[in-house]
């Protein structure tokens, strides 16, 4: 089965041979595409609405995948047991949603040794998130689809035998725009931090207009916002180190 240009990439982070757990698995897509490219032995699709998981069921069985993949109607990570997977995989949800859903189940959390994320939304507090939650980003990916900007991250635990120093976040940039896409001067990333500093120069621009207190406040945001990008920006010039 044919996957989108996104969530092939998502795919994709996952080890080779672990068992997954797939949450807000929608039709399941990528669970069946994970069992039949060999990518995965084993995989919980989980979804806390029924219409999808009626849909999941339908497609598992039309694809053939019923004996690798089981079915759960699940809020986040609520039904899922300590020690069933080795990765959680959480692709398309905003990142305020994705941060309560690590959250709300620490014991199933702590039991696996890698999350592939692809968080919509607020990528900054996610990343943020790991590094509070024990876990180093030690793989990220930066795609354009249609239009719009997509970010995958694979993490691990920081005791999974890793160079923490490689892989911690210290400065701003890292945490909003991640240090391994920065350290490898992504081409997309770049493309997006263009088109980031034209926005926030806009709304910059047109605030100034309205000097309310609501409107300072951000304004210097903004003047904040725009000086993170420039310093991202500086991985890209030759030299940086």
């Amino acid at each position: 089965m044919q996957l989108s240009k996104r969530l092939q990439a998502v795919a994709s982070m996952v080890t080779s041979g672990n068992r997954v757990a797939d949450i807000g698995c929608d039709h399941a897509y990528t669970s069946i595409y994970l069992v039949k490219n060999m990518i995965s032995p084993y995989v919980i699709a989980m979804d806390v609405n029924q219409g999808p998981i009626d849909k999941a069921r339908e497609n598992i069985e039309k694809y053939g995948v019923a004996d690798k993949i089981a079915i759960r109607k699940s809020d986040g990570l609520e039904k899922l047991q300590a020690g069933e997977v080795d990765t959680i995989l959480i692709a398309g949800m905003g990142g305020r949603l994705m941060i309560r859903i690590l959250t709300g189940n620490m014991r199933a959390l702590s039991s696996v040794s890698e999350l592939v994320l692809q968080p919509q939304s607020e990528i900054h507090l996610v990343r943020k998130a790991l590094k509070d939650l024990g876990f180093l980003i030690i793989k990220e990916s930066m795609l354009k689809e249609d239009g719009k900007f997509y970010v995958i991250l694979k993490a691990r635990t920081a005791s999974s035998n890793l160079n923490d120093r490689d892989y911690q976040l210290t400065k701003p940039e890292h945490f909003y725009y991640g240090r391994l896409l920065l350290e490898e001067k992504n081409p997309v990333l770049f493309e997006y931090l263009q088109s980031e500093k034209q926005m926030y120069k806009k709304i910059y621009n047109e605030l100034i207009a309205l000097p309310t207190k609501q409107s300072i406040e951000r304004q210097n945001e903004l003047v904040e916002l725009i000086s993170v990008i420039d310093n991202a920006v500086n991985y890209y010039k030759e030299g940086r180190q």
